[in-house]
């Protein structure tokens, strides 16, 4: 199924963009790994209409009204959004999602890469099991685990190569299938060693054909590198038009100041320069 539009992130950015965006009837999908740094937030006091709100209640009021209006709602990690001539593709955990336009509205988050880590994307580091797999069919990968989910893929990976799994951050590797080497030891740093990746440890080196690191965050670099961002914020225009054709952005991610009154106006902006984008590029 083709959406009109597909917001990733539930945050105050992402649920505005959507109530405005099911207003102009556009089909709307917002897609949100989890509620971001307002379900963290005890106490709001500078958010109309809501004094002494704590976050995770101002998140539900969002929600209720995005989905009362019409909006989908998926809860799954996006972790690459691709632009396709006249659409856009969005890959969630493991299923692919079509969209005629995106709202990136994922707020701060951040994710700090491993030294190498950047230049070595595409040329044997991969953040999806299920995309790339395949490729080292009968070989030996790295897994650089972040979280359990990333147990579930390595499994997965079992079944076509061998596998060496090792933590980035603690979490319970229990379920990993027989036969992967859980290696002790840090991630430090990744390079290439001849045709092979090699990750240097605390404990030493592993080389392998390929790495995988699975986080329960994306970097911008890895969700959308074709669009254009500058200390780590998105570019955008007076429309919150990405450089990338049918993408908009809103919120955080735009940078400072880092309110939830902004991030309000910016989403209801960016569905209407959507909506106006849709609208335009129409078959006539």
């Amino acid at each position: 199924m083709k959406h009109d539009l597909i917001i990733v992130g539930g945050g105050v950015a992402g649920c505005a963009a959507a109530i405005t965006a099911r207003q102009r009837n556009l089909d709307t999908l917002i897609i949100a790994s989890g509620g971001g740094a307002l379900s963290k937030t005890k106490r709001i006091d500078n958010y109309p209409g809501f004094p002494e709100i704590s976050g995770p209640e101002l998140l539900e009021k969002l929600r209720a009204h995005a989905r009362q209006m019409g909006a989908a709602f998926k809860t799954q990690l996006v972790r690459r959004v691709m632009p396709m001539g006249e659409t856009l593709s969005v890959l969630a955990d493991n299923d692919l999602y079509e969209a005629k336009t995106v709202i990136l509205a994922m707020g701060t988050a951040r994710v700090r890469m491993l030294p190498g880590e950047e230049a070595l994307v595409g040329q044997g580091v991969s953040y999806c099991a299920t995309c790339d797999g395949m490729f080292y069919q009968d070989g030996e990968v790295i897994v650089i685990g972040a979280h359990e989910e990333a147990v579930e893929e390595a499994d997965y990976l079992a079944t076509l190569a061998r596998v060496n799994y090792i933590k980035e951050r603690p979490h319970n590797t229990g379920a990993l299938a027989e036969g992967i080497a859980l290696l002790p030891g840090k991630p430090l740093k990744l390079y290439e060693k001849g045709e092979k990746i090699a990750l240097e440890t605390d404990q030493g080196e592993v080389v392998a054909d390929g790495v995988f690191i699975l986080r329960p965050a994306v970097a911008m670099t890895q969700l959308i590198p074709e669009v254009a961002a500058e200390n780590g914020a998105i570019t955008v225009d007076k429309h919150l038009a990405t450089s990338v054709p049918g993408v908009f952005a809103a919120g955080d991610i735009l940078g400072a100041p880092l309110q939830a009154g902004k991030a309000v106006g910016e989403g209801t902006v960016a569905a209407l320069s959507a909506a106006s984008y849709l609208l335009k590029s129409a078959p006539q």
